[in-house]
């Protein structure tokens, strides 16, 4: 069914959900795409689009990629007439819209080529980006000249300044591959009160003649000169023949820091792209609009409106102070090693920190105008939704930034799988309310056709733990041919980033639909229900660092299953940050608690909200000591909020603790974590409400490296159910306790291994099975119930009887109640035949999928290819054939049924018994029940199909590979030597498990 435009951004939404065994397009994950440009074959385009929604995919994010927007080498003249908003890409964009309503699929798009960042314009627009060009010179008493840079843009400040003295300082050792960056810099003592702007005294020609006081004989005096000109950086650029056309120019990147940027993009959206068949079909099955991470350059992040914009909100000059922000204020990623050439403290207590914390303050205002307008304009006009990889790479509070889009994204790249870091990304956004936060997913360097599906789930489940539910996987590569590229094809960014998802990946067809599935069943269940969270952490920094380091430090609150996400002091504003009954945002994630950890910095505004909170009965717990000050020039000295948090702590509800112990004292308050954990491994959870269904979701992701036992005592008293996101099945939870309106449930889970838990309301169809256990032997190992008859039938294996089975209605088997189970044993005997995926005789043939061969080996033991001389430089996939006769002997035991186990799957794996495929497997703890697919007196097969990742072949012939006119061997080589070879095929042992079953007695003992 096709799913109608939709700008709801709230939990809750009235949008189709589907069920969580078939949830809809609008809530699986989705493929980033990289259209190469407008002129590839739109029928292959089609297919590709199609192609997604055949293994699980809910549709695309179409990005009109340019090679990077021509960042990456190698550009196309043609561009000019295929680049963004040509009547080549109005052709195209139609395509993919067509193709996601003609296969029920929804699509998220690009706001611009590339990244996003910016749209074809005219060179005099006002909206594009500006930046603000410092220029200094030492001068000794006096100035009589032109001022230094003049010509370099429009006179903005020249601003003089006493300087006390001067270093020069080593830039920290970088491997940083970014280029441009600078090996030093000189760093300057100013006197607080002698920085002032001359700008008025510059005459036309750019003349000024200064006489400057003097303090002491050594005072030295410098000149700082700041320009504000157009930099026209372009996130589209090629050599074109003409400029006739704004197309012929590329595309411009718009004013990141007002409104007026924003203005620039819808513009042109409304006068080049949204004809009345585009505009209708964006209303059928658009998403979201979308922009990229930020990755612009600059000498200082600016706007012309900024000084206006400072000035009506500090009440001074930003022109006085700008020598101060001339450092570290460009962009926090590209140009991390290249932050100024020169930076100027303060010889105040804060170093001049207030007023950078300003500036940085001021341009987040500026960029949130930008935000909302964007917004605003694809909410209004085309009744969708904005996502944004909100703030990334900009000197400002990211937290601060979040709520002001409909979807936030954030990246697997940048985040480096830190829970840490995505808890300080969703908070505001849970906070708020938000049904999705976004995440670009799976970008890893050098790991291009290397990467298996077992790390992409480890990384989603990372971020699921952090407050994720969308994924937006990186990426779906266009399969057709083009210019100057080998087989196997398209490749964005040249080799260096995973992944390249495709049919050209042998697990496309072949067990990558199981993994999406089970990711949109995970994400229906995060996205259907709202995020509880235990406590609130206080977090504000000026400029988020895009290293993302954790917060808070220590592990009490993990340990004891307290989930937590931060807030800046700036969310604190927002109409959800009220308090009731002693409760943060009650309607959004119930915080319990506020935690400001001795690592914060607070201001005097931000203490006085959390005063507020205090007086309406929210715990406040001051962990490991006083916070830090963040400065402002703004009467918010460094005493003031010092009395502030004095007077903070004298409070009821406040509570100081030593380090590492919050846990302990919400414990002590009868606070509880909504999921208290006990394991001996990490384990994170999640607590989901949804309102809709009547249900709640307990997510459970073991962190650790190897199989962890443990508990979960979650906070409802609601049936238990297990809901399987692999098979789409759940079922009456066997195995728990109930006591004080809170259950209790043992768990066994694998490294990467999650379980999904189901609380649903005791309501007139949701009974509970008469019976359940309460304690069970570790030779239990499956069971069978049905609602209908209230029957349980447990698989018993073989095994030790470690503890009684004990049931909720006082019966116990203290011993077993059957005739013995049969042992497990291995399989053995093992044939593989090799499926090769080769390259065509043509390497120009890079539409071809693979030229394919088959090789035949015979295995005593399942190890990796890479272990077998003949198959070290294969991909492909590898069909596994053995035999077993069933029943085993009965003279070793009984069985009724069989179970197999598989070692763990590193990128897909699918079964077949009797040529019956068993359905999908848990990767982490592969086993399935086989019992209905066994042929009884008679010799039994069994297929294990496992596909490869296609890095080992690529790289016996990576000299012969191009992209675009561009050598893979001699890109990859500018990192260091070739990624090694990898592991591939099925690794380990493979159990067939006998079981005995038998039904509970439903009647008491």
């Amino acid at each position: 069914m096709l799913v109608a435009a939709d700008s709801d951004d709230q939990v809750g939404a009235n949008i189709d959900y589907g069920t969580f065994k078939s949830p809809s397009a609008r809530v699986r994950p989705r493929f980033r795409y990289w259209l190469p440009d407008a002129a590839v074959d739109k029928a292959t385009v089609r297919d590709n689009i199609a192609s997604a929604g055949s293994v699980g995919a809910g549709g695309v994010e179409f990005l009109p990629f340019y090679n990077y927007g021509g960042e990456l080498g190698s550009t196309d003249p043609s561009w000019a007439s295929t680049g963004f908003g040509t009547e080549a890409f109005k052709e195209m964009f139609l395509t993919a819209l067509e193709a996601h309503k003609e296969f029920g699929l929804v699509m998220d798009f690009a706001l611009g080529p590339n990244q996003g960042q910016g749209v074809p314009a005219e060179t005099d627009d006002e909206g594009l980006q500006w930046d603000l060009a410092p220029f200094s010179l030492q001068v000794n008493g006096s100035f009589d000249g032109i001022i230094p840079g003049w010509g370099s843009g429009e006179l903005v400040a020249l601003v003089s300044a006493e300087v006390l003295s001067t270093q020069n300082i080593p830039m920290p050792d970088s491997s940083s591959p970014l280029p441009g960056g600078q090996k030093s810099y000189q760093q300057l003592i100013l006197r607080n009160g002698t920085l002032m702007d001359h700008a008025s005294q510059v005459s036309s020609s750019g003349h000024v003649t200064l006489h400057l006081p003097t303090t002491s004989s050594r005072s030295k005096y410098w000149l700082f000169a700041f320009y504000q000109y157009r930099t026209l950086h372009k996130n589209l650029q090629f050599n074109a023949s003409s400029s006739k056309t704004i197309f012929d120019n590329g595309s411009y990147v718009v004013d990141h820091f007002s409104s007026r940027g924003a203005r620039v993009t819808t513009r042109f959206w409304e006068n080049h792209i949204l004809t009345p068949r585009v505009e209708q079909l964006l209303r059928e099955v658009g998403n979201y609009g979308w922009e990229d991470s930020v990755e612009i350059k600059s000498n200082i992040s600016w706007s012309p409106s900024l000084p206006t914009l400072f000035k009506n909100h500090f009440g001074y000059s930003l022109t006085d102070i700008l020598p101060l922000v001339m450092f570290g204020n460009n962009n926090q990623g590209l140009q991390s090693t290249a932050p100024g050439k020169v930076q100027c403290l303060l010889d105040t207590s804060d170093m001049g920190q207030g007023h950078v914390n300003d500036f940085r303050e001021a341009l987040g205002i500026g960029y949130r105008q930008y935000l909302q307008a964007l917004t605003s304009w694809i909410t209004s006009r085309l009744d969708l939704q904005m996502s944004s990889q909100v703030s990334y790479n900009l000197p400002g509070d990211m937290e601060a930034a979040v709520p002001f889009v409909n979807a936030p994204e954030c990246e697997s790249l940048g985040f480096k799988d830190s829970v840490d870091a995505y808890r300080q990304f969703s908070g505001p956004a849970v906070l708020t309310g938000k049904r999705v936060i976004s995440n670009e997913m799976g970008a890893v360097m050098l790991e291009a056709y290397r990467y298996p599906l077992s790390r992409l789930l480890w990384s989603i489940h990372r971020a699921v733990a952090g407050g994720v539910n969308q994924m937006v996987l990186h990426g779906q590569a266009y399969t057709g041919n083009y210019s100057g590229t080998t087989w196997p094809g398209y490749t964005a960014f040249l080799y260096l980033f995973s992944e390249q998802y495709s049919h050209k990946q042998p697990a496309w067809d072949h067990g990558f639909s199981d993994a999406l599935n089970y990711v949109s069943r995970l994400q229906y269940t995060q996205q259907i229900g709202k995020l509880h969270t235990d406590v609130a952490v206080y977090n504000k920094i000026s400029a988020t660092d895009i290293d993302y380091p954790d917060i808070y430090l220590d592990n009490d609150l993990v340990n004891d299953g307290y989930t937590y996400n931060y807030l800046s002091p700036d969310n604190f504003a927002l109409p959800q940050a009220k308090v009731s009954r002693g409760v943060l945002a009650p309607e959004g994630p119930s915080y319990k608690a506020l935690v400001i950890p001795h690592v914060s910095n607070v201001s005097r505004e931000g203490i006085i909200r959390v005063q507020e909170f205090a007086r309406q009965g929210l715990p406040i717990i001051i962990s490991g000591g006083d916070p830090g000050h963040y400065a402002s020039h703004t009467a918010d000295d460094a005493i003031s909020t010092k009395k502030a948090l004095s007077d903070l702590k004298k409070m009821e509800h406040v509570h100081m603790v030593s380090a590492g112990g919050v846990a302990d004292k919400l414990a002590s308050l009868n606070i509880l974590p909504d999921i208290k954990v006990k394991t001996n491994g990490t384990w994170y959870t999640t607590w989901r409400e949804d309102k809709i269904n009547h249900v709640s979701y307990c997510f459970v992701f073991n962190n650790a490296n190897d199989l962890t036992v443990g508990t979960v005592d979650v906070a409802s008293a609601g049936v238990p159910h297990v809901f399987d996101a692999w098979t789409g099945d759940h079922r009456p939870l066997l195995l728990y306790r109930n006591s004080n309106n809170r259950t209790t449930v043992p768990l066994r889970l694998a490294a990467n291994q999650t379980a999904i838990l189901a609380f649903r309301n005791k309501r007139p169809g949701n009974a509970a099975p008469r019976i359940h256990a309460i304690q069970a032997p570790s030779a239990l190992i499956g069971y069978t119930s049905a609602n209908s008859s209230n029957e349980v039938w447990v698989h018993i294996a073989s095994g030790p009887w470690d503890s009684p089975l004990l049931l909720s209605n006082g019966r116990a088997y203290r011993s077993p109640p059957i005739k013995s189970p049969h042992p497990s044993f291995q399989l053995a005997n093992w044939t593989l035949v090799l499926e090769h995926w080769d390259a065509p005789s043509n390497l120009s043939d890079a539409a071809t999928i693979a030229v394919k061969h088959n090789t035949t080996h015979q295995l005593e033991l399942l190890v990796s290819w890479t272990e077998i001389p003949a198959a070290v430089n294969v991909s492909g996939i590898g069909y596994y054939r053995s035999n077993f006769h069933w029943p085993p002997p009965a003279s070793n035991g009984s069985a009724d049924g069989a179970y197999i186990r598989l070692p763990k799957i590193q990128h897909a794996a699918r079964v077949y018994i009797n040529g019956q495929i068993i359905g999908p497997l848990d990767f982490a703890a592969p086993q399935g029940d086989i019992s209905t697919y066994l042929r009884p007196g008679r010799e039994n097969s069994v297929l294990v199909e496992v596909p490869s990742t296609m890095w080992n072949y690529l790289r016996s012939i990576i000299d012969k590979l191009m992209f675009f006119g561009q050598s893979a061997s001699r890109t990859l080589g500018l990192l260091g030597e070739l990624p090694e070879i990898v592991d591939n095929g099925l690794i380990g042992e493979v159990e067939i498990v006998p079981y005995v079953k038998f039904r509970l007695e439903s009647r008491g003992k």
